[in-house]
């Protein structure tokens, strides 16, 4: 019986995902809904009594300016083509 072939390595090539607007579409859509979804949040948080809700807001907060830092330093504040 005959041996099966050993099956080829890929061919590695660099590619850039950054570059493809499919990519950077998909990557800005979620990015830009988690925002919101922080922002509904911590307004949501600041109306209620919770003991800890300062500490949450606080780090929903961070997290804010981490995901709008990002979509900033991407060139997808807009969700247009760079």
């Amino acid at each position: 019986m005959d041996k099966p072939a050993p099956p080829e390595k890929p061919i590695r090539r660099a590619v850039k995902l950054d570059h493809h607007d499919s990519v950077r579409s998909h990557v800005h859509e979620r990015i830009s809904s988690e925002v919101e979804h922080l922002e509904r949040r911590i307004a949501s948080l600041r109306l209620s009594r919770a003991p800890h809700a300062a500490i949450l807001i606080s780090t929903y907060e961070r997290l804010l300016d981490r995901k709008k830092g990002f979509l900033q330093s991407w060139n997808l504040k807009d969700g247009g083509p760079r």
